[in-house]
């Protein structure tokens, strides 16, 4: 990994300058923007001389030129790299559906549904438009550009994005689907998505957020996701995000729980250049539980790094977070995770797993468990592992009849299934399955297994 410090904010500031420009000041959030652009313009890129960058190389992305993705979001490009998308995605599931083409809302292929009491499902830019004090009172309230230069970009140069809120005591029973596709084409280019997710209490709530890139040009993502769950409120977030070689995808997703609530996140992810997925969650009420799952799979140069944070700050809360990675070829991969315990938060019980299965001897990774506890009366455990195909229950599976491709096949799917298992729309964990299952039957590991 490359130490020195990554350089090229002056093509971002431009486009920053540019987007204020085309907005001439207009509000709202104009002042949330100005200052996420001076925070950008401090902070920069981060470099591995940061301790939660050491491993991971943001100087690709610091120097390449990317610009800001234009429209139109509903071209026949767009038609059809979405119709694909979809299908890969989502299969034939009939829910609410918000399409976002380089980061902008596509009206003609998204299907939002009827309005409903109580339950809105949109974009954010219209949300601002119909109801700015709602909005300015939650965005950057998570995410708030203190440490992370790539929050603060995003809040400086968003367009669009997702807006979801459920009103108290609604139950919304279909998942409602998301898809961010960025169509890659010749030239560099970036979008700055930002969804906005707020349960208010006693309601419940299923997230599909995804992300697709179609074509072979350089493509930079830049996501940001504030998720609100007011008390006794229940949510449920899955994300998928499927990109090619050449893209490069940094991702945030910050939640904030009240009193009594339960949430879930489930982050699946495989391709890209280099993918960061940062995950905070803050459990900021009595007897609330949250759980964090996800499975990384990472092959040829590609690199995976995946920071979790869950901040226990209440007491009597509970976490359960579980990560397996798959690594091929001359892949690296990250896992940090950290269970921080705050000093009024008693009765905690938290526990934490990373595993890692490695296809070939080339695959690299540098796994982190941490615990920081600061109460005396909590139950918080944690650990990790980093290992190869069983050879002993390969042999096992041979002597049984089934050839060597095949139990490795088998051994290596059961353990991604562990994950993908935890999915619950049904057509949402069958794709997942057919995804993992086509990714593994193209890895280079899996090939050598072969007799």
């Amino acid at each position: 990994m490359i130490t020195t410090a990554s350089t090229g904010t002056d093509s971002y500031l431009t486009a920053i300058g540019d987007l204020e420009s085309r907005m001439n000041g207009r509000a709202p959030l104009h002042a949330l923007r100005s200052a996420a652009r001076e925070r950008f313009e401090d902070l920069g890129f981060p470099t591995t001389r940061n301790e939660e960058w050491k491993y991971t190389n943001a100087t690709p992305i610091a120097r390449t030129k990317f610009a800001l993705a234009a429209g139109p979001a509903d071209s026949d490009l767009a038609r059809s790299a979405f119709e694909a998308a979809r299908v890969r995605l989502f299969g034939e599931m009939d829910s609410p559906l918000l399409v976002f083409v380089n980061g902008h809302y596509s009206e003609p292929l998204s299907t939002p549904g009827s309005p409903e009491a109580g339950f809105t499902v949109g974009g954010l830019s219209a949300a601002l438009e119909r109801d700015p004090s709602f909005i300015e009172a939650r965005i950057g309230r998570l995410a708030t550009s203190d440490d992370q230069g790539f929050s603060a970009l995003n809040t400086a140069l968003f367009q669009d994005g997702a807006f979801i809120h459920v009103a108290r005591g609604r139950v919304i029973e279909a998942p409602v689907r998301i898809l961010y596709l960025s169509l890659a084409l010749s030239e560099p280019t970036m979008s700055h998505p930002r969804t906005l997710i707020v349960a208010d209490e006693h309601s419940q709530l299923t997230v599909v957020e995804s992300y697709a890139v179609f074509g072979d040009g350089p493509c930079f993502t830049n996501a940001v996701t504030e998720v609100f769950v007011d008390d006794a409120a229940v949510v449920d977030h899955y994300k998928i995000q499927q990109d090619q070689a050449s893209s490069y995808h940094i991702a945030s997703l910050l939640i904030r729980q009240g009193q009594s609530t339960n949430f879930s996140s489930h982050s699946v992810g495989m391709g890209g250049a280099i993918v960061r997925n940062g995950v905070r969650a803050l459990l900021d009420g009595e007897g609330s539980e949250s759980h964090l799952n996800g499975l990384y799979l990472a092959g040829g140069h590609q690199h995976v790094d995946n920071h979790t944070a869950i901040d226990h700050a209440r007491p009597n809360c509970n976490s359960r977070e579980i990560y397996h990675g798959i690594l091929d070829g001359s892949s690296t991969g990250v896992f940090n995770g950290k269970i921080f315990v705050r000093q009024d938060a008693q009765k905690t019980d938290a526990r934490q797993t990373n595993r890692n299965l490695l296809l070939s001897n080339s695959a690299v990774i540098d796994t982190k468990p941490q615990l920081e506890i600061f109460a005396d009366d909590v139950k918080c455990t944690h650990g990790a592992t980093v290992g190869q195909l069983d050879e002993e229950a390969i042999f096992y599976l041979r002597t049984r009849g089934i050839p060597r491709a095949e139990a490795a096949s088998l051994l290596t799917y059961a353990f991604a299934s562990e994950i993908v298992d935890r999915v619950r729309p049904k057509a949402i964990r069958e794709r997942l399955g057919e995804s993992v299952r086509s990714w593994l039957a193209g890895a280079e590991g899996m090939q050598g297994k072969r007799e």
